[in-house]
């Protein structure tokens, strides 16, 4: 399976994930709807529009190999299983511990991850409703950003932060290892971060605290916000 090609080059991908403003031709997340197929999502943003937060040579090797790979060996796994037709979301919250899940959930967490970012933009905050949530569930956005970004620091070797909303809608922030996601413990994912070394060693070595700090400048918080239920 071919990575699928960049934002200046894109079609229109299979499933309900990421769509394409035809004014524009800027790629966006779409309305969150458990219906992700075993593929690799389209790019919202060329490959260095991040930089200098992520690079664009973390970007090919990120998102052009290590996520190329989980949605390869996903494909490959569920092959005349129960899981075949299944959702990647399905499959996350339904299959066992073991070499399907840990695909799974990597294909999804980084398709959510990859679809969040947007340039650098200095002082960037959330807005409306997903920072009416923040302060309600935390007291206030540097609050969240604290708490946060102390999860995701403190997250023993490799896995993810997320941001979530719990049963009741409230938002909450877990620590995940490995290929974990909060759909797993039947919460709705809205901001993953990923801690695995591959995510930020190219550009920051071992400084993950550094990382975390620089990741605040490129987060899409109406993609965010479109992700609430």
């Amino acid at each position: 399976m071919p990575p699928m090609p960049y934002m200046e080059q894109a079609t229109a991908p299979k499933g309900d994930f990421y769509l394409i403003k035809k004014e524009d031709n800027r790629v966006i997340n779409a309305k969150y709807d458990k219906n992700m197929k075993v593929e690799m999502p389209v790019l919202p943003y060329a490959a260095n529009a991040l930089e200098p937060v992520i690079s664009e040579q973390t970007i090919n090797f990120h998102y052009g190999k290590h996520l190329q790979n989980y949605v390869n060996t996903l494909a490959n796994l569920v092959k005349g299983t129960e899981f075949e037709d299944k959702s990647v979301e399905d499959i996350v919250v339904s299959a066992p511990d073991g070499p399907i899940f840990n695909n799974a959930g990597q294909t999804l967490n980084h398709a959510l991850y990859f679809g969040q970012f947007m340039a650098p933009q200095k002082n960037n905050v959330p807005q409306g409703k997903i920072a009416e949530a923040i302060n309600a569930a935390f007291g206030s956005f540097d609050e969240f950003k604290k708490q946060f970004s102390q999860a995701a620091a403190t997250l023993f070797g490799s896995g993810w932060a997320w941001l979530s909303q719990d049963k009741e809608g409230k938002l909450v922030i877990t620590k995940e290892p490995n290929a974990g996601n909060p759909l797993r413990h039947g919460n709705n994912p809205l901001l993953g971060l990923d801690v695995w070394e591959h995510a930020y060693y190219l550009d920051y070595q071992n400084r993950r605290v550094d990382h975390i700090a620089a990741v605040w400048d490129i987060i899409d918080w109406k993609v965010v916000e479109s992700r609430l239920k």
